[in-house]
């Protein structure tokens, strides 16, 4: 004799257990996903505190006096990425040296901090060179562009390396 369909579906209406396995199994998938989730939350945040460092180009005004007085006065003439302290905070300087007219600049685009083997601390300056337009009405006057970050380092790096991309 076969039994009627309403006989077959009465374990999971009356609540003995049935419907638990997949009301625990929803919330297992949501418990993976969550965890996965958290996972490449964190793998990014120390990937990217694993070696870029985090810094403000700062306007002329905001630069230490110490830097404008005797370190920018001192490498103007360089082509160059250098870091120095002051007030206790780690400040980068990158430089173009002497350049002919007005219509060069300098930025840092990122800055990277990497170890050897030994422990030797080396932080790459990645710059962006901008160079006058071509035809563009120019003052004759030497000038030594540079800029100024401060950045979130605690100590001075043991190198640093200056990495020179052109705009177009």
């Amino acid at each position: 004799m076969r039994k009627p369909a309403f006989v077959k579906n009465r374990g999971a209406e009356s609540g003995n257990g049935s419907g638990r396995g997949s009301r625990n199994k929803l919330i297992l998938k949501i418990v993976i996903v969550a965890v996965a989730i958290a996972a490449l939350l964190i793998a990014a945040k120390w990937k990217s505190a694993e070696g870029g460092v985090q810094f403000t180009s700062l306007t002329d005004d905001a630069v230490p006096q110490q830097i404008t007085g005797e370190v920018i006065p001192e490498y103007r003439d360089m082509e160059r990425a250098l870091a120095c302290i002051s007030e206790g905070k780690v400040y980068v300087v990158a430089m173009r040296g002497e350049k002919p007219t007005t219509g060069y600049d300098i930025a840092i685009d990122s800055m990277e901090l990497t170890s050897d083997e030994d422990g030797e601390k080396t932080l790459t300056v990645n710059v962006l060179f901008t160079d006058p337009q071509a035809g563009a009405s120019l003052t004759q006057a030497q000038t030594y562009p540079y800029v100024v970050a401060e950045t979130d380092l605690e100590e001075l790096p043991d190198r640093i390396e200056m990495k020179i991309k052109y705009s177009d």
